[in-house]
């Protein structure tokens, strides 16, 4: 008997004492040598004070076992509640988040019987830093931060996930049309990382029609790989249109920690019945026993479980007449399960894993572009009905250094030029820029006092740079 591996065992709320008790249950019987240490975390860790709702001990055994199997948790209604998936996610550097998505067809509904893909989406940045901020009575900002280690990173997994695995194809999602430096830059890393990997196609896709094109056609995609938000979106939509969310299991993959879960969540009114689906779970956790070199007891689980569904031995989720043959209950379907080890499905493409060598990630430092200073976004809180006015006033705080070069709201320009028709805000981005394209830092300190002086309500501030010549910073839609 090998050396049992240590994991920690999170049994969730609502629901998940059942589905991690069926799931447990399977592992126990399919004899995969490992050692649990259970821990407590979500509704009762938050209600006892802890706003993240996960103790001290936890992380301590986290740290110890490095592999965390959680099942679903409530979080309390009301504010202040910090979410727990984000505190693992990032205190644990769990930079990958990886979904597959594939239909059961005919035995679970659906109307795409060819759909096989894996989401592999970031799972650090962007919009999930969670930096927010109200500047004026009427805007409101949240910060997107994509950095080109953290993409490069996602990207490069991506592609070795797909060689690991005999597929075929890697597709990047952005929307670069329109946020061309952070999505631009993504969209550029994919292209330079995808030329190290001849053997696999690749193509890159706007993320609205792309989306699309995965809810009509999926069958069409192979390994997708986007930024956060994007990829949070995607992959409900993905296991949504396979037949049931309740089928899909997750895994959040880093650099020494990693942890797997159902994407689903805790169900609190279906809690203590024994009805749930304990099935995403498993196969979060077949995920694991995948990530721990488990391939033998993974493939004969997740075989196992493919006969079970072929069997037409349903949960109530699943269920319907003239395909399903028994409704049962959580634990009676873990049983099933159980019972049919060594079985393969006749009809659903079995599964075979191999061992695999871990991906290699290792990341080319880019070399250090020429960094220039050539102007300052300045954000004011005005009210005015007049451009032109406003124009005047923001003129008079000009140095010789930093005129005054456009007038934008909402990233629209009012001036130089026409005007347009849109509603005027309070909130303005006024961009003194400097045409020797060399600005000091003095010269913006300088600025700032003469916009003090004036009693300008200056909410926010950002330094335009040049880098090796090229802007990085936008403009404003009709500059």
């Amino acid at each position: 008997m090998p050396n049992k591996r240590k994991i920690t065992v999170a049994h969730g709320n609502g629901i998940g004492p059942e589905i991690m008790g069926a799931t447990l249950h399977i592992l126990q019987e399919a004899k995969v040598p490992l050692e649990i240490e259970e821990v407590e975390i979500g509704e009762d860790v938050y209600k006892a004070g802890v706003p993240t709702g996960i103790e001290g001990k936890t992380w301590e055994s986290l740290y110890r076992t490095k592999v965390f199997l959680k099942a679903p948790i409530t979080t309390p209604q009301g504010g202040g509640y910090r979410s727990l998936n984000v505190t693992i996610r990032k205190t644990l550097g769990l930079y990958a988040n990886v979904r597959p998505c594939l239909s059961y067809h005919p035995y679970i509904e659906t109307k795409h019987p060819k759909m096989n893909l894996v989401i592999v989406r970031e799972n650090e940045e962007d919009l999930y830093s969670g930096i927010e901020y109200r500047q004026t009575q009427e805007m409101f900002q949240s910060l997107k931060l994509l950095s080109r280690k953290g993409s490069s990173k996602i990207i490069r997994y991506a592609f070795e996930y797909a060689r690991q695995n005999n597929r075929k194809k890697v597709t990047c999602f952005t929307k670069d049309n329109i946020m061309k430096v952070a999505d631009g830059m993504f969209h550029n890393i994919f292209e330079e990382i995808a030329k190290e990997y001849s053997d696999i196609e690749n193509e890159h896709w706007i993320v609205d029609i792309g989306m699309a094109k995965v809810a009509d056609s999926p069958e069409q995609f192979d390994v997708i790989v986007l930024p956060n938000l994007y990829g949070d979106i995607l992959s409900d939509i993905a296991a949504q249109i396979t037949g049931s969310v309740g089928l899909a299991g997750s895994a959040n993959i880093g650099g020494e920690y990693a942890m797997f879960e159902a994407i689903h969540g805790s169900a609190p009114r279906r809690a203590g019945q024994n009805l749930a689906n304990p099935s995403g779970l498993l196969l979060a956790a077949v995920q694991m026993l995948v990530h721990l070199n488990f391939d033998e007891e993974a493939t004969k689980i997740q075989n196992a479980w493919l006969r079970t569904l072929e069997d037409g031995i349903h949960t109530y989720d699943i269920y319907k007449e003239g395909v399903s043959h028994k409704k049962v209950g959580t634990k009676e379907f873990g049983e099933a399960i159980v019972e049919r080890f060594g079985q393969s499905p006749k009809k659903l493409e079995p599964v075979s894993y191999k061992k695999t060598q871990s991906a290699s990630l290792k990341i080319k430092e880019p070399s250090k572009e020429k960094k220039e200073l050539v102007g300052i976004d300045v954000y004011i809180d005005e009210v005015t009905d007049s451009v032109e006015s406003l124009v005047q006033k923001l003129k008079k705080v000009e140095i010789k250094k930093l005129k005054l070069n456009s007038l934008s709201s909402r990233g629209l320009n009012f001036w130089p030029g026409e005007e347009p028709l849109a509603d005027k805000s309070d909130h303005w981005r006024c961009r003194f820029f400097s045409e020797s394209k060399k600005t000091a830092k003095q010269d913006v300190i300088d600025l700032m006092l003469r916009l003090l002086k004036e009693d300008m309500d200056v909410i926010k501030t950002e330094n335009l740079y040049d880098f090796n010549g090229k802007p990085g910073y936008s403009k404003a839609s009709s500059n």
